[in-house]
């Protein structure tokens, strides 16, 4: 008796077994299953991010081997490249480094 008062209380169109069958597939695809809409929608923001990363890094690269390539073939741009990076200069020279408020800021957090 209780189990049809029970029943009697759900809508008509949720009685029906296709329906009720239907429902139950969604929800299962949705939210359950371990290739679920949810985890999908996860892994295509992944990958996204991903391509981005990839072409961001190819960039880097080409970049750096024309750079590497130029220094290579050419001694003025290897000694202004050691000038610039290293902070190197020659024997009869006085060098003197410049740094922005910022680039202070990060120097004295390393030393502390």
């Amino acid at each position: 008796m209780l189990k049809f008062r029970f029943i009697e209380k759900i809508p008509p169109p949720l009685r029906n077994r296709y329906i009720l069958t239907t429902v139950m597939f969604l929800v299962w695809i949705i939210l359950l299953d371990s290739n679920n809409l949810l985890a999908r929608i996860k892994d295509m923001r992944e990958l996204k991010s991903l391509k981005n990363d990839r072409e961001y890094y190819t960039n880097k690269i080409e970049s750096d081997r024309i750079k590497l390539r130029e220094l290579k073939t050419d001694n003025n741009n290897l000694e202004k490249f050691a000038r610039e990076q290293y902070l190197m200069k020659k024997s009869d020279e006085d060098l003197y480094i410049v740094l922005t408020p910022s680039e202070d800021r990060k120097i004295s957090r390393r030393n502390n």
